[in-house]
């Protein structure tokens, strides 16, 4: 059997609600990111085997086969077939998953995974919204409703504090700490190997394109924040809810890819990996609690590799709400100071389809910033999934 590698992973910078990459297609976005993974690891694109992408709202913009079309813009070789693939919030996980037991089956060599969302442009939710308002019906038929009850990530978020027992200051506090580790990760250039340059449209006066571009290079989303200021925010789910804007994953746009490869292939082309994708997880959970995902899935990564929690070196667990992560942390027991050790989605944002990428890439990259060994990322998804996937740093 093949050994999978990850021989780099790459992302654009994330870009706030409405800022610097929010007038740019988010095709182009992601199209930019997918050619410079090549163009820095020596490649042409005919030399991939195929590329999978995630992404989650699939409309305007974003609808038909977005990672073929950024694939396409943006030169890739037609020979080159790409898909996108859904799995809500893990989408990009996903995606490296399966391009991982792609190579592990012997059918392809090198097999790219992406992501991409513009969450400016195309709020989330917006796929059912449109089929809503066009009468194309709703996302649900009546007979989910005989077996579970339909609520939203929000109401999931706030039903797994109270399950465990997590107050407004654990969130609060949890918040504050992300949103430092980011500015510090930030400040210490620790991002600088993982982002590359994307070139947007200027807007105008009045908002519409230019035929200028600017260069995007440095994440825009982390805020300057205090727990006073924390403790000030009005909840986003209840309205006595544990859960504010401060512990919850921004809203943010952004594109990211990994390239994986057999081991033999990366040392035919001269290439040195980060990692080798050592095991991946895909599980059900309650579909109405709906974010306890990471819990089944970490438990899976480490029973299957045979290792313990205290193993692991760094762990990158979606901050999509402050209780997740925290529940998950209950649960599972780990090392809080390995956990998102450079800030997490509540401070760096959460562009939907793109994040699992965006993970993937810090916990290939961490380890050998480091000096670690095991990175573990997992992912909560919509509808009861959790993603997970166990990388261990090439020496």
């Amino acid at each position: 059997m093949a050994e999978v590698v990850v021989v780099d992973a790459v992302r654009s910078a994330i870009g706030k609600r409405d800022g610097a990459l929010s007038s740019a297609h988010p095709t182009d976005v992601l199209g930019q990111v997918m050619m410079g993974l090549l163009r820095r690891n020596g490649l042409e694109s005919d030399q991939v085997g195929q590329v999978i992408g995630g992404c989650i709202n699939k409309v305007g913009a974003q609808s038909m086969n977005a990672t073929r079309t950024a694939w396409l813009s943006h030169g890739g070789a037609e020979s080159v077939p790409a898909i996108t693939v859904d799995s809500q919030c893990g989408s990009s996980q996903q995606a490296t998953n399966l391009a991982a037991h792609m190579i592990l089956s012997g059918q392809e060599d090198v097999v790219m995974a992406c992501g991409v969302e513009n969450m400016s442009l195309i709020p989330i939710g917006a796929d059912s919204v449109a089929g809503v308002k066009c009468g194309y019906g709703k996302p649900v038929s009546r007979s989910y409703f005989a077996h579970y009850e339909f609520t939203s990530q929000f109401e999931g978020a706030e039903r797994i504090a109270e399950h465990y027992q997590i107050t407004r200051k654990e969130t609060d506090a949890f918040g504050l700490a992300s949103q430092f580790r980011a500015a510090q990760a930030i400040e210490a250039g620790w991002f600088d190997s993982q982002i590359l340059p994307v070139e947007v449209p200027v807007l105008d006066e009045s908002g519409k394109k230019t035929d200028l571009v600017e260069t995007v290079l440095r994440d825009e989303v982390p805020r300057e924040t205090s727990l006073e200021a924390l403790a000030g925010l009005k909840p986003v789910a209840r309205e006595n809810g544990v859960h504010t804007a401060g512990s919850s994953s921004q809203i943010a746009d952004g594109g990211a890819a990994v390239l994986l490869m057999s081991a033999d292939k990366a040392e035919s082309l001269g290439l040195r990996p980060l990692a080798r994708v050592r095991r991946t997880a895909l599980v059900g959970c309650d579909p109405v609690l709906m974010l306890e995902g990471p819990i089944p899935a970490t438990k899976k990564l480490l029973r299957d590799e045979g290792i313990g929690i205290e193993d692991v070196d760094v762990f990158e667990i979606n901050e999509a709400f402050a209780s997740v992560v925290l529940a998950w942390a209950k649960a599972c027991g780990p090392d809080m100071a390995r956990v998102n050790p450079n800030g997490g989605a509540i401070a760096l944002g959460h562009p939907l389809g793109a994040t699992g990428c965006v993970l993937l890439g810090k916990a290939a990259h961490e380890p050998k910033r480091s000096g670690g060994r095991y990175g573990l990322v997992s992912m909560c998804c919509g509808g009861g999934l959790g993603t997970g996937t166990l990388l261990e740093a090439v020496g």
